[in-house]
């Protein structure tokens, strides 16, 4: 399948790979190719200039937003909650109409002026906006209403997404929502191929509201825990 991954960040290389691996072709999308390979510093989160990544993994083509929206059968977003609807709008809603669109993207605000911050090692805690009564994949859905949004993939870092066998022998759970049962399929299919098997649909797009409010306790308690770990709902 042509998978098109938008972003070029820790999340979207750790998709592109794993999807490279899979047998599929892959092309990342990103704002401007040519900035985005002439960057020779790590990015905001420490993660070495693109064009290194890219030179270490063959067969993946770097693009436009566009051009990379308009090839993909299924569309992973995973580009900065804040730009999101901005980046996707970049990509053309022609390229997106009919296709799955997967959205992990958390709607932080980084380095928020709140009243009461919460502290962390790599800073204040974002703020989430919207929060409560929407929620940027509800967001992405009204804006693109042709598009077949999925939130998955946003309860979990990208990299153990990719591998959950590396937390308890991949025993814990991943969440979906959305509106299209078909796409709820194929991003199901998709889990599977990574290496999941306990993968809870949470219904309609609107309990996105609550995976992506959940990244704020899943911050606490990868605070209290000092490492990456999985949630595994009892039935």
């Amino acid at each position: 399948m042509k998978i098109a991954v938008l972003g070029t960040g820790g999340g979207g290389r750790a998709h592109a790979a794993k999807l490279l691996e899979l047998g599929h072709e892959v092309i990342v999308g990103t704002r401007d190719p040519r900035a985005t390979l002439a960057r020779t510093e790590p990015d905001m989160m420490g993660n070495p200039p693109y064009k290194e990544w890219l030179a270490d993994h063959p067969g993946i083509t770097l693009a436009t937003f566009a051009e990379a929206a308009a090839a993909g059968e299924l569309i992973i977003n995973g580009t900065d909650g804040i730009n999101s609807v901005k980046a996707l709008t970049s990509a053309g809603a022609e390229n997106l109409a009919g296709k799955t669109l997967v959205d992990y993207a958390v709607p932080f605000i980084y380095n928020p002026d709140v009243e009461h911050p919460w502290p962390t090692p790599w800073g204040i805690m974002p703020r989430l906006e919207p929060v409560d009564v929407d929620s940027l994949g509800e967001q992405i859905q009204r804006a693109f209403p042709d598009a077949k949004v999925v939130k998955a993939f946003v309860t979990q870092e990208q990299d153990t997404v990719v591998n959950p066998r590396a937390i308890g022998d991949g025993d814990h759970t991943m969440f979906i929502a959305g509106d299209h049962a078909d796409a709820k399929k194929a991003v199901t299919a998709l889990l599977e191929s990574y290496g999941w098997s306990d993968i809870l649909d949470l219904g309609t797009l609107v309990a996105a509201r609550g995976m992506e409010m959940y990244a704020h306790m899943h911050s606490a308690i990868g605070l209290a825990l000092g490492g990456h770990f999985g949630v595994k709902i009892v039935r």
